[in-house]
């Protein structure tokens, strides 16, 4: 009496299909992956401005101090202070996301220079808007209602 032998295993021509299959799956859905990632770097950035904004108004007036605001568009960042020490704060941009535009736009300035505003205790909110880019081009206004004084993100119209 024969035995006859059985093979388990898989083949190479086996493998090599879903090795294919993977990978067409990965290349449909890298570009959805990237997009999404460069989003939440612009979403996370306009919420650090927010949150910076909304601490800077509410120690200028918790404290009765003004608050210094100094966008630096050439280094990426926005930088919080008081003239007393122990409010520092620094906000950088992510890789990726730059400061395009301040607001209000002022005729014949050099971008390149920072702009300062300056938060008085119990005085008007100066009105300021940040608007931010991404490498997809999405753009995000994160700007101060002078009404309220509460820091606020729209979609920057291209």
């Amino acid at each position: 009496m024969t035995r006859r032998r059985t093979q388990s295993g898989v083949t190479l021509m086996e493998m090599l299909i879903v090795i294919t299959i993977i990978a067409v799956m990965v290349g449909v859905a890298f570009p959805s992956i990237t997009s999404g990632i460069e989003t939440l770097r612009l979403r996370s950035a306009s919420d650090l401005i927010v949150s910076g904004m909304n601490s800077a108004l509410n120690r200028a007036e918790r404290w009765q101090m003004p608050v210094e605001v100094r966008i630096e568009r050439g280094n990426n960042r926005i930088l919080f202070a008081t003239v007393a020490p122990g409010y520092a704060r620094e906000v950088a941009m992510p890789d990726g996301v730059t400061i395009e535009r301040i607001h209000p736009i002022i005729p014949n300035l050099d971008e390149s220079l920072p702009r300062h505003f300056l938060i008085h205790p119990g005085g008007a909110v100066p009105r300021i808007g940040i608007e931010l880019k991404n490498r997809k081009n999405t753009r995000r206004l994160v700007s101060v209602d002078p009404i309220t004084g509460v820091a606020q993100v729209a979609e920057a119209a291209p």
